[in-house]
């Protein structure tokens, strides 16, 4: 058997003869799921024991997003907001190259750094893959990365600006610049003003000094950095005076898109505080009193302020309620649950040593406990025993959470745990008519809400429509609904020019029907007006071109008057050309010249009909072509780099009005006068062109250049550009720097290992400067874990018109260290 006894009564249990043995009851756990180390080095995991969860608290993870159907995360999803939609660079452009995430919310992750992040602040503790910080609270995925991992300074701003508005208690922003934001600082002023608690990443700069990232570097957000498994500062992390608290940021498992993956960086650090933050939200402090708490209960680890701040982050520390006794409470069950009222009930377990203690229930809405929660009763108990109150003006249908909580005569005060209760239900099934949309001459579309289920699981939502009027109706396809909200269903082959009435109906799976009200509407009239679309441009030069447009429809009308209206691009007025009349439909064109070499303008058709009506078509824009301009050859990367070869790239820009232009590359090794020609290549229009070298030396530095000899006898040499053949493997770890893939503003980093010599993994990055600055610009890339040979890459923002220079670098688990060529490009 099993209950609650006291200690003279255990003790009388165990003297009996009849009675095999007396035991404290304990706990046991589901196996197969992993407790990743950073949770259990900062103690969360007893806190869990504890039965700290995170119930009732929001955090919002403003990154690239979260996955919406990980194990891990998916139960304890709330809303989610995207200010970059999932499978776009921030610009908008689509990504050709993502994690595979099928982007089924627009702030799902097509990168995996969110969902990492996700994991550690908040993953569900259940029988698989890892346990998070908290593991009950709700998160929020505000989506501000592309897929690359970069972002705007504006939609961080936002995203923070959102949070605050949402209510939410916690942002947790694994991200940074090395510069400040009048934008960015505006929204976390913003936020903390509305009591939301900021946590970002310090950076992975280091080693360095005062070098913490932005907004990490505000005052107003908890800067954190990162340490490894034995306590020391992680070799990447940023210090600086700002830095507030430490966390574990090396090698932490969690979750991405399809499963778990160990990842480094303060990126890591940050979710662990963001999480334990949570966690005292829910336990009732506000973001002032949890800031204050977490800094207070940092375990000093022994490195300078600058390097941990206060600490490393202490969970249960920070949970502990220090006090002098020790006394425990029951939240148990609640009785006599109605639609609007319920009897909560505790139990006070243990004085332990207080005289007396003031016993009451802090109840509020699920998931809303910031604006929902009150405190129900006051009861003072000098003894052990049971206590309830009742809660009267409860919502109908709606789930509550409760806490018995507790005071002692001596100042420490305890809960006992959460119970959560649904409030019976007293809807009715209910639809209602939402207007019409796309309303056309023959078509409609029509639109209605399912507003209540009453109490059933689902409904099959559809129309009704006729003729006003008329005795039969018409009945649309059906949607079924397993929640409220709205449906629509497209209407076509109806008479223009017609009034109808239509109506929403809804039949429940447990048998119920409801129909709304009849709404009436009218289709279109046929249209009668003329209608005229602006063409295309062609002839383009650099001072003429010739405009065209069509009327479709005279409206009736015998004829109409066609003309073009023209304007450069930005300008107020318009030009206009003469007149041409159309007497039935068709196109018609319009030579223009005199026009400004290498200028934008814009053109429109107009139709004036003779019987009065008249119409517009939409503005085309075009540019005059630039005068006759010199050949332009730019050179290109290097790629496909071994030993004793390299294939060169170049690109033909501009014939610079000649016909064709002869090219080729011209290289030498670094630090010789003379250089080499490769056999020229005939182009006729611009575009790429590429030479392999073969016979190079190995581990050698070499240089290359694009030139082209254009037909009209002009010339153009592209920039040098430098790289290094291969040195000679060894058998030992091998990385190889590749090429660089570039889009506006942002360069992808590529490399590979090709052997681990004999270890059983390695941790590869890449080192970049800006050329000619290695000692003042040098930065390094986030670490990545390999266990088997293959490629890596990296994405970073590059400087427009800036020469970079970078290399792969690989650290084995045995100690050894390769690093691969280097490339040049120019962003």
């Amino acid at each position: 058997m099993a209950g609650r006894f006291s200690e003279a009564a255990a003790q009388a249990l165990e003297n009996r003869p009849d009675v095999r043995y007396v035991e404290r009851d304990g706990l046991v756990e589901a196996l197969g799921e992993s407790l990743p180390w950073g949770v259990d080095r900062v103690d969360a995991d007893v806190a869990h024991d504890d039965g700290a969860t995170g119930d009732g608290a929001h955090i919002a993870i403003i990154d690239s997003g979260i996955d919406s159907d990980h194990p891990d995360l998916q139960g304890n999803l709330g809303a989610g907001k995207a200010f970059v939609r999932c499978g776009t660079h921030p610009d908008d452009s689509d990504c050709s190259t993502t994690n595979g995430n099928s982007c089924i919310e627009p702030w799902d992750d097509d990168n995996d750094h969110g969902s990492h992040c996700a994991g550690i602040a908040d993953a569900i503790d259940n029988e698989t893959g890892v346990v998070g910080v908290a593991t009950n609270a709700t998160l929020h995925a505000v989506k501000v990365l592309g897929c690359s991992g970069y972002g705007n300074y504006s939609d961080v701003a936002s995203a923070i600006t959102y949070v605050a508005d949402q209510g939410w208690d916690v942002a947790s922003m694994s991200l940074g610049a090395s510069s400040g934001s009048s934008a960015i600082y505006d929204a976390v002023q913003y936020a903390t003003q509305r009591d939301v608690l900021l946590v970002a990443a310090a950076g992975n700069a280091g080693p360095c000094q005062d070098c913490v990232k932005y907004p990490a570097a505000y005052s107003e957000v908890i800067a954190v950095s990162a340490t490894d498994s034995d306590d020391n500062l992680a070799s990447f992390s940023s210090t600086g005076i700002e830095v507030e608290i430490a966390a574990p940021g090396a090698s932490i498992r969690s979750t991405i898109p399809g499963g778990t993956v160990y990842k480094s960086g303060t990126s890591m650090a940050t979710p662990h505080v963001a999480g334990a933050a949570g966690l005292l939200v829910a336990n009732g402090y506000t973001a002032t009193e949890a800031r204050d708490r977490l800094n207070s209960t940092a375990e000093d680890i022994g490195l300078s302020s600058t390097e941990q701040g206060s600490g490393l982050l202490d969970v249960d520390a920070a949970l502990d309620d220090t006090q002098t006794s020790e006394f425990t409470m029951q939240t148990d069950q609640p009785t006599n649950v109605t639609t609007d009222q319920a009897t909560l009930n505790g139990y006070l377990e243990s004085l332990d040593g207080a005289d007396s203690a003031g016993c009451y229930f802090k109840l509020w809405e699920k998931g809303s406990q910031s604006s929902t929660s009150t405190f129900v009763g006051l009861d003072s108990l000098d003894s052990t025993g049971s206590y309830s109150e009742k809660a009267t003006d409860l919502a109908s249908g709606t789930t509550y959470v409760y806490a018995a909580r507790g005071e002692a005569s001596d100042g420490a005060w305890k809960d006992g745990g959460t119970v959560e209760f649904t409030t019976e239900s007293t809807a009715t099934l209910a639809v209602s008519t939402a207007g019409t949309t796309n309303l056309g001459t023959t078509t409609v579309t029509l639109n209605g809400s399912l507003d209540d289920l009453g109490g059933a699981s689902s409904a099959e939502c559809y129309f009704q429509y006729r003729q006003s009027g008329g005795s039969t109706w018409n009945t649309t396809t059906s949607t079924p609904r397993t929640s409220t909200g709205s449906f629509s269903a497209d209407v076509t082959a109806l008479e223009s020019d017609t009034s109808y009435e239509f109506r929403a109906v809804v039949d429940a799976s447990d048998g119920d029907s409801a129909t709304s009200s009849a709404t009436s509407f009218s289709t279109d009239q046929e249209d009668t007006t003329v209608v005229v679309s602006t063409g295309s441009i062609s002839s383009v030069s650099s001072s003429a071109a010739t405009l065209s447009g069509s009327v479709t429809d005279l409206g009736g009308a015998s004829s109409a008057e066609c003309y073009f209206q023209y304007r450069q691009s930005g300008a107020d007025s318009w030009a206009t050309t003469p007149g041409q009349t159309l007497d039935s439909t068709g196109s018609f064109t319009e030579d223009l010249s005199d026009l400004s070499s290498g200028t934008d303008y814009e053109f429109r058709a107009i139709a004036d009909a003779s019987d009065g009506d008249s119409d517009t078509g939409s503005t085309v824009s075009f540019t005059t072509d630039s005068q006759d301009t010199s050949v332009v050859v730019s050179t290109g990367s290097i790629s496909s780099v071994s030993e004793s070869s390299a294939t060169l790239a170049g690109s033909l820009t501009d014939l610079g009005g000649a016909t064709s232009a002869e090219c080729y590359f011209q290289y030498r090794q670094r630090g010789t006068a003379t250089w080499e020609t490769t056999t020229s290549q005939t182009l006729s229009s611009t575009g790429s062109f590429s030479e392999t070298l073969s016979g190079l030396s190995t581990g050698t530095d070499y240089e290359f250049r694009a030139v082209a000899d254009a037909s009209d006898g002009d010339s153009d040499t592209g920039s040098a550009v430098a790289f290094s053949t291969e040195r000679e493997s060894s058998g030992g770890l091998t990385v190889e720097t590749g090429s660089v893939e570039q889009t506006w503003l942002r360069a992808t980093l590529n490399g590979s290992v090709s052997n681990l010599g004999g270890a059983s993994s390695a941790t590869v990055y890449f080192e970049y400067w800006e050329k000619g600055a290695k000692s003042s610009t040098l930065e390094t890339t986030d670490t990545q874990t390999r266990r088997s040979t293959g490629a890596f890459s990296e994405n970073f923002y590059d400087s427009y018109g800036t020469t970079y220079v970078y290399q792969a670098v690989a650290e084995s688990s045995d100690g050894q260290v390769d690093t691969g060529s280097q490339v040049e490009f120019t962003g």
